[in-house]
């Protein structure tokens, strides 16, 4: 089939890569001139492990293309995916809703013949319909169909994520948009993939709800890690005692410092105000977003009173910036309110990043970058690990206590063990267990 993606951000590169490698042929477009032309390149314009890889494969068998040129791409297109951003609205909290009306009144002008127009962007519910008056509107006799059809990749994991999915959630009343869809997916029924067909105001609301239950679960287990510091227990031992209930499940039950990324923080926001103005709010929801905010800056409080809370000209060593490892998306990083906090308190933070360091370029002044691990911490008062990449789980410990100045090391990702750092001298802080 033929397939045009508009949008070449996370969801519409990873997206249109992996439904290229499914065989389709794949037509990405975008209007910044600057991104197709480093795609057609080869450069990846976002990390995402094995995304270049798989891009460049596609390219060279020809079912990839990039183009700024939307008017081929659409005409000939059996389904038009709509996968541009939908950010906070300022002010209200609301999802911008712009680029996705935009793109759906370019699509009404170009398509020809009949079209499945897909929603990927996460949208409130409603969207759906908007998009069909505006095609409508635009070329009142245009034959198409338009289908919610959310996705849920996570950073880091994406390319598994499309190809080995827990389900695929389509939404229309359409039977041939279906077949269509069907077609576009069949690669996916070899490995019976559930695939759940529903209306289209179901499955704008599915993504949205599945997005806040998981800040939910990560909320939840936040506020336990408090309270086991609170009365000593341990929260890794909890998160595992209820985990291993099944209607409960172990994922999504790490505490730390709060999250961030591109989805979480939006998509809860952007629920509760759909859910207020539908008269029904959910209360639960508007509180994982307070509780989230202030965990965010709650951390910077656990650096300092790990210094005795002084930090006037001491040098902290930041260990990770992005939300999450494997990714370089810094889009409401715990550090973004961690590191400026201890700047203001006066100290000096060195960080290190395997790859948001230049992304946090531009949303953070006043700190300094490294080039490893060990570079952000050497002389320092304090290290503090913010992202749990990989590299920082197996640090070499006798080099981390003669490259810091000082002892202190908090640990907002429990990567390491009370006891053991506890043995090997360190002062040691982690969230929600006993501090050896």
């Amino acid at each position: 089939m033929r397939v045009a993606m508009i949008g070449t951000g996370y969801v519409g590169l990873v997206s249109g890569a992996c439904f290229a490698d499914f065989g389709h042929v794949v037509t990405c477009v975008d209007k910044d001139a600057s991104k197709i032309d480093r795609l057609k390149k080869g450069e990846i314009p976002i990390f995402e492990p094995g995304l270049d890889e798989l891009v460049a494969q596609n390219v060279k068998a020809g079912r990839l293309n990039f183009t700024t040129e939307a008017k081929d791409a659409i005409a000939d297109a059996d389904a038009v995916f709509i996968a541009v951003g939908t950010p906070s609205r300022r002010g209200d909290g609301h999802a911008d809703l712009s680029y996705v009306y935009g793109a759906a009144e370019e699509v009404a002008e170009l398509m020809d013949g009949f079209t499945v127009v897909v929603t990927k962007s996460t949208v409130p519910v409603g969207t759906g319909d908007e998009v069909e008056a505006i095609i409508r509107k635009t070329k009142p006799d245009a034959d198409f169909a338009v289908v919610s059809n959310p996705e849920f990749l996570r950073e880091g994991a994406a390319i598994k994520d499309f190809k080995i999915p827990d389900r695929v959630v389509v939404g229309t009343d359409s039977e041939r948009a279906r077949e269509v869809m069907r077609e576009l997916y069949r690669p996916l029924f070899l490995n019976e993939t559930p695939i759940l067909f529903t209306t289209r105001p179901t499955s704008e609301l599915i993504k949205y709800a599945a997005n806040a239950f998981l800040a939910l679960k990560i909320t939840f287990i936040n506020e336990m890690a408090d309270l086991c510091e609170a009365v000593g227990a341990n929260v890794q031992e909890v998160s595992r005692g209820i985990g291993l209930d099944g209607r409960i499940g172990n994922k999504f039950l790490h505490a730390g410092p709060g999250y961030g990324g591109s989805c979480f923080p939006k998509d809860t926001l952007a629920l509760t105000r759909t859910a207020n103005e539908a008269g029904s709010p959910v209360r639960i929801i508007d509180t994982v977003v307070e509780v989230n905010t202030a965990r965010k800056k709650a951390m910077a409080d656990k650096v300092i009173k790990a210094m005795d809370g002084d930090l006037k000209g001491k040098t902290i060593g930041v260990l990770g910036l992005a939300f999450k490892p494997n990714t370089d998306d810094m889009r409401d990083a715990p550090s973004l309110d961690i590191v400026p906090a201890l700047i203001e308190a006066g100290a000096t933070v060195r960080a290190y990043d395997p790859e948001s360091m230049e992304e946090a370029r531009k949303m953070m002044d006043g700190l300094v970058y490294a080039d490893d691990a060990y570079g952000a911490i050497e002389g320092a008062d304090a290290m503090v690990i913010i992202t749990e990449w990989d590299q920082f789980r197996a640090l070499d410990l006798d080099r981390v206590k003669d490259t810091l100045k000082g002892d202190v090391v908090v640990d907002l990702r429990n990567i390491y063990s009370p006891e053991d750092m506890s043995k090997r001298g360190f002062d040691y802080t982690s969230v929600g267990r006993p501090q050896g």
